[in-house]
């Protein structure tokens, strides 16, 4: 068995990788990181500097990790800043340090890949690899973020410190159109629902829905223009760059969704989302003003009506935002795992990840209750 660094997802075969990644996590595929990477959105200029691992065995894939030194800790959205402040104040170095994720996007996905789910020991290899690299080039610390329930164990067997958070998702309990997921909510919360959507046709907006080979260069400089807008209003610029979104028309066709507001025929707002077999996840909204309760209906209202209409079961909004328990989704649980080289840290964190984990045991338990479904709590 070898584990073999690599500087570039491209050094690594499509088909094998892809092999290992399967097909529910559309930005998990080789063609998604090879593209953030080709495009430059990902590179060491950027603070991230590929370092993926993989397990061959007799010449075999048989694991691998997505895996990035970091130069900072933007793009991750699992908050470690008070822990770079600290490692300063005490006259130690945050970063560099090592990250598991697939960047930009804070959506649980497999970290581990592996041929055989039941394949422990390759877990256990990686991470050992994992550490071991962090140490030689003197990262600080290693993080997986966003791994899936399921490894979770694995982490912690391997003496990985754990920490929960929660997101906000939509299930579908076999809806049959919109007014069927409405009528698990309360009166008052239905009506609402009814308002919010009622507002957006008033104000004459109307919506179509681009897959990828329908999206042109010019459809996707309306979208990043939309999106580059939004993003620079809060002070900073798009993680990705149009020449990437560009690239998932041809890279991910089949994976690629665009919900595109239009009034008067003129593009006022476009919310783009990956989709698998079974889930949509949505990742990026831009608008160029303000409508009434045009966010919820492009990003939320209509991202439902289409898990309805085809059959997904589950429908991934993105990170945090409370407004979302009102629209129908529900909080779920999250996870990252964590290992600091710096033993006198890693105790400090390690009690603070158990004080913080059971604020969050005691948030989800207490927003569940105020979902809009008539049964008080969870999706109808």
């Amino acid at each position: 068995m070898k584990v073999t660094v690599h500087d570039s997802i491209s050094s690594l075969a499509r088909e094998d990788w892809d092999a290992l990644a399967g097909d529910e996590y559309p930005f998990l595929k080789h063609a998604f990181l090879d593209l953030a990477e080709r495009t430059g959105s990902v590179s060491p200029d950027a603070g991230w500097t590929p370092r993926h691992l993989s397990l061959q065995d007799g010449g075999k894939l048989r694991a691998a990790m997505p895996l990035y030194e970091k130069t900072h800790s933007w793009g991750e959205f699992v908050f470690d800043w008070a822990w770079a402040r600290a490692y300063e104040q005490a006259g130690l170095d945050y970063y560099p340090k090592l990250v598991s994720a697939v960047p930009f996007t804070p959506a649980p996905s497999t970290r581990i890949l592996r041929a055989d789910n039941n394949d422990h020991e390759a877990v256990h290899l990686l991470l050992s690899a994992a550490t071991r690299l962090a140490t030689e080039t003197n990262c600080s610390s290693l993080h997986v973020l966003f791994p899936t329930s399921d490894q979770i164990s694995l982490f912690a067997d391997a003496g990985l410190l754990i920490r929960k958070d929660c997101q906000f998702h939509w299930h579908n309990r076999g809806y049959e159109k919109f007014d069927d997921f409405l009528a698990t909510f309360t009166s008052a919360k239905r009506k609402k629902a009814k308002r919010d959507r009622r507002r957006v046709a008033e104000n004459g907006i109307r919506f179509r829905r681009l897959r990828g080979p329908e999206l042109d260069s010019e459809a996707w400089s309306t979208v990043y223009a939309l999106i580059a807008r939004t993003f620079m209003l809060r002070g900073s610029l798009p993680y990705f760059n149009q020449e990437f979104f560009e690239g998932l028309s041809t890279n991910l066709p089949d994976n690629i969704l665009v919900i595109m507001a239009e009034k008067d025929d003129m593009p006022v707002a476009a919310a783009v989302f990956y989709e698998s077999d079974t889930t949509l996840y949505g990742r990026y909204w831009g608008s160029d003003g303000h409508f009434d309760a045009l966010h919820f209906e492009t990003c939320y209202y209509q991202g439902i009506d289409y898990c309805i209409e085809t059959g997904k079961q589950c429908f991934e909004p993105g990170t945090q935002g409370e407004h979302k328990i009102s629209r129908g989704f529900s909080p779920v649980e999250t996870w990252s795992a964590h290992w600091l080289a710096h033993p006198q840290f890693a105790d400090a964190i390690g009690r603070y990840l158990d004080e913080e984990g059971r604020h969050i045991e005691n948030y989800i338990e207490t927003v569940d209750a105020h979902t809009p479904y008539k049964s008080g709590k969870g999706d109808g």
